[in-house]
């Protein structure tokens, strides 16, 4: 008699891997140029400082030990206080969890405000990271567009109008993922205000706002509101290996993540987020260890944004790339990017499709580009390779 395989939860049926994980395990040969991804470049990682940190941590073996599930004490003090600067206003380290990297807040997040079939408005295009913890947590998902100024608060309002009623509405503010705009100032009032007037929870994913390469990043949302929880890591500005993320949330909120986190690896690391403290309140280092990544990113991104628009003229239409780690590239002349894709890794270079990131509209015109781990010669030659790609 044949064993009986037992079944695995219903609701894996509606997921799907991120198809830009998966996209990288394809691009991974050394001759293709990788504009896939959205990863810091590691020689910016401070390697050398967070091995001073790491050394001074380890002179105290209570490092080796479990911590607070809502994060080790000295480093909610030092987010409390980076976190009162950004918002304008005190922020009782009560209201300050540390977590597993932010997508780890985001995923219990999603359990602690959504019951199953709950509505969640986002941006369309979507942050995948979102779209997966939305999908597992079985919400009703409805996306609303965004333009050069971020979400189109305008259609929102008209959902709320219609009678809809979410329960939470998530928005990338700064430098978008994959858009690549930032949202403007007008609007982060207007989306507090509606949270406000209408009762329903905000997630300010902000993992790029530090990133600004022009001039720094507009007040946060969740400095307008009590309702919007903001989310933020080091995994840009150190390094992801360290796992240290966090979000600023009302305290009802952030106990009950703390009932969720203790259920699933109890509490994070002492050790990384010791070092994680140690770095961010040396304000002076950090400063200027922050200000290099601006200048190099934002050269970077002003040579690709340059190259596409020399090389390709009035057939493509990018954002100007003013921070953050993304370009978004819409072709004017139908090229269909998700078809391109072969001929652009037979030519190597990778990029995601814009459809990688749909949600009702299909992007099927659109690319996304990661201009932070290639040096300027570099990405000339990727969209060199790119131009092939598309003439062939």
């Amino acid at each position: 008699m044949s064993p009986i395989t037992p079944p695995l939860a219903r609701r894996l049926d509606g997921l799907r891997s991120s198809a830009i994980r998966d996209l990288l395990k394809l691009t991974a040969r050394g001759d293709v140029i990788g504009l896939a991804g959205g990863l810091p470049d590691e020689q910016l990682m401070p390697r050398d400082r967070i091995a001073q940190a790491a050394e001074t941590a380890l002179t105290d073996r209570a490092r080796l030990q479990y911590t607070e599930s809502a994060g080790w004490g000295p480093l909610r003090e030092v987010l409390s206080v980076r976190e009162a600067a950004q918002l304008g206003r005190p922020v009782p380290i009560d209201e300050v969890f540390v977590t597993h990297g932010s997508q780890q807040a985001l995923s219990l997040l999603g359990e602690v405000l959504l019951d199953p079939g709950a509505l969640v408005v986002i941006e369309d295009p979507a942050y995948v990271g979102a779209l997966q913890v939305f999908r597992a947590a079985g919400a009703r998902i409805v996306a609303v567009p965004i333009d050069a100024e971020g979400m189109r608060i305008d259609a929102l309002t008209n959902l709320l109008e219609r009678g809809e009623r979410p329960a939470l509405v998530h928005t990338v503010s700064n430098f978008h993922n994959p858009r690549g705009v930032t949202m403007s100032p007008d609007r982060r009032r207007l989306l507090a205000e509606l949270a406000d007037r209408y009762g329903f929870w905000v997630i300010e994913d902000d993992p790029y706002g530090e990133l600004w390469f022009d001039r720094p990043s507009p007040k946060p949302v969740a400095s307008y509101s009590a309702n919007v929880i903001r989310l933020s890591s080091v995994s840009k500005t150190l390094a992801p290996t360290l796992r240290v993320g966090w979000m600023t949330a009302p305290d009802v909120v952030c106990r009950g993540v703390e009932l969720l986190k203790q259920g699933a690896d109890l509490c994070g690391s002492a050790l990384t987020q010791q070092i994680a403290a140690d770095l961010l309140a040396d304000t002076d280092w950090l400063g200027t260890h922050v200000d290099k990544i601006r200048h190099v990113y934002g050269e970077r991104a002003r040579v690709l944004v340059g190259a596409l628009r020399d090389r390709f003229g009035e057939r493509v239409v990018s954002t100007d790339a003013s921070g953050g780690m993304f370009v978004w590239v819409d072709f004017t002349d139908g090229t269909d990017t998700a078809a391109l894709l072969p001929h652009a890794i037979d030519h190597g270079v990778a990029y995601v499709p814009g459809s990688a990131f749909a949600v009702t509209a299909a992007y099927r015109h659109s690319m996304r580009l990661c201009f932070t781990t290639s040096e300027a010669a570099t990405l000339l030659e990727a969209v060199e390779r790119l131009a092939c790609a598309v003439g062939e």
